[in-house]
């Protein structure tokens, strides 16, 4: 028998801001989403009155303060540097590992240590709550599935203390019963729909169906997932995942723009961004696609467009970027609209050291190791001293486009700035 761990941390983000302000550990708290918009994440206090999750915070502006919530905007920086350190406290267990999400890891310990679960699980949650200061839920299982399941119990249930095992134990069915199929990891809202219609409103009931029933209605995944909550392993660890075959990013605006120049300053700065994340993983693009839109919501004249440009070298080359992103938004730009958000996708990635050269390369040695120098100058002060030490003009110094964050705590850990201050 394998053994799957699943930690997952509990309420992340209402667990980043709660780190850094220990006033507020027995308040309700919601974070929102990007402008503010709906309540992404909850403390325990915030679902017992009956704060529902993706609660629009306009309708409930009220509610929240007559309850005394505590407010945030997203503070993406903060969690994403959390993230990171629970990661590596639990690289410091065992060496088998995979990131899943920002706040849930996989980890496998060897078969002989199934007697060790409990000590395990406690050892996890201590030392993640011991040097990030973030609590966590851990879930054993024989397959990933299960440890998905296990974890659930671990958070639903206090008795528990935060750790569940279902590693060989003989009430499994008892204990999927308990759990509704649409809570099942990799089964969706349709197939959810779909099974409850059927009459297959649990977990055991759903890992009960006939194979070929699973295939041919739920395809090949419907019919692993079944396997997995029986305690057949088909979903390995990923622990070296592959490369993105495209890089995005994109918000959308904290006030209707209406101006060229600031849908330039914003393509800028989303490029560079992208450009950041295509060099964190080696990677080469050859062309630049960019879209904008206005707000379909709203009943004033609608446009939306894209364009791309492919560029005749391969580059991670951030001010080349954006010269071309530059290029595709003046392209598709219109007059007298309103827009709510631009995005930027790299596209046909390749690998900066395992690709076919391009012949034009040959000519550029000198100038190409040039660039690649001011790029790592460039991340480098940028990783050591925070975000957009270092930036393009073209991004604008006071981005008035940004997304709304009116709640928004600082960046404790990755801004000198904003480093707490005693006394």
């Amino acid at each position: 028998m394998r053994i799957f761990a699943l930690v997952d941390c509990n309420n992340f983000y209402v667990s980043c801001e709660r780190l850094f302000r220990p006033e507020i550990k027995h308040r309700p708290v919601v974070v929102l989403s990007n402008n503010d918009g709906c309540v992404i994440s909850r403390s325990q206090e915030a679902k017992d009155i009956g704060v529902p999750m993706g609660a629009p915070a306009y309708k409930y502006q009220s509610f929240f303060l007559q309850n005394n919530v505590e407010i945030f905007s997203s503070n993406y920086a903060l969690y994403g540097d959390l993230s990171q350190r629970v990661t590596a406290t639990l690289a410091s267990l065992t060496p088998d590992l995979e990131v899943y999400s920002i706040d849930e890891s996989f980890l496998e310990f060897p078969p002989c240590m199934l007697r060790e679960l409990p000590s395990i699980g406690k050892e996890i949650r201590t030392r993640i709550l011991k040097w990030t200061g973030i609590p966590v839920s851990v879930g054993f299982g024989s397959t990933k599935t299960l440890a998905k399941v296990a974890s659930r119990f671990a958070k639903k249930y206090p008795q528990t203390e935060g750790t569940f095992s279902l590693c060989g134990r003989n009430d499994l069915d008892r204990l999927l019963d308990k759990v509704p199929v649409t809570d099942v990891w990799g089964i969706g809202r349709r197939h959810g729909k779909r099974l409850i219609a059927r009459g297959v409103s649990t977990a055991r009931t759903f890992k009960d169906l006939p194979n070929l029933w699973l295939k041919k209605n739920m395809s090949v995944t419907g019919l692993h997932t079944a396997l997995e909550l029986r305690g057949t392993p088909c979903f390995e660890l990923d622990n070296s995942p592959k490369p993105k075959k495209t890089i995005s990013s994109s918000r959308s605006f904290g006030r209707p723009v209406t101006a060229l120049s600031d849908l330039e300053e914003s393509v800028a700065a989303y490029v560079a961004r992208a450009g950041e994340k295509l060099r964190e993983q080696q990677s080469l693009t050859n062309g630049v696609m960019v879209y904008l839109t206005t707000n379909r919501f709203n009943n004033l004249p609608q446009y939306s467009n894209s364009a791309t440009r492919m560029l005749p070298i391969a580059t991670d080359y951030t001010p080349e970027l954006i010269n071309t992103g530059l290029q595709c938004i003046r392209s598709i730009y219109k007059e007298g609209f309103s827009y709510k958000k631009t995005g930027v996708v790299l596209l046909d990635l390749c690998g900066k050291y395992n690709r076919q050269c391009n012949l034009l390369e040959l000519d550029h040695k000198a100038e190409s190791a040039k660039k690649e120098a001011i790029m790592n100058l460039l991340d480098s002060a940028n990783t050591r001293f925070g975000r957009r030490t270092l930036s393009y003009a073209s991004e604008g110094l006071e981005q008035p486009w940004q997304m709304n964050r009116k709640y928004k705590s600082p960046s404790y850990t990755t801004s000198w700035d904003d480093l707490p201050k005693i006394g």
